[in-house]
């Protein structure tokens, strides 16, 4: 596993793209919620992120598909770090 630096640091980098191009601007509270505890899922993120927005998932099928994709890639450079901090190859 990374740091968790390292890993506080790519979660503010993700929040801050979804705020900055999805206006997913989360409360103070929980970002730092999300970012000493982040889901290592890709959709359990992204349901974290609705809830924390206060915003139901109904009926918003292409917003989640856009902050989804944003998570996704942002997590999957995180599985790398881990694969790397594990003595693993890098993709």
């Amino acid at each position: 596993m990374g740091q968790p630096d390292d890993r506080e640091s790519e979660v503010r980098r993700l929040l801050d793209e979804l705020c900055i191009k999805l206006g997913f601007c989360l409360s103070p509270a929980e970002n730092q919620r999300l970012r000493q505890s982040p889901p290592g899922e890709v959709d359990s993120f992204t349901d974290a992120v609705f809830e924390a927005e206060g915003i139901s998932e109904v009926g918003h099928t292409d917003l989640r598909r856009q902050v989804r994709d944003i998570v996704a890639r942002h997590l999957s450079r995180w599985a790398g770090t881990d694969d790397q901090a594990a003595g693993g190859q890098a993709r």
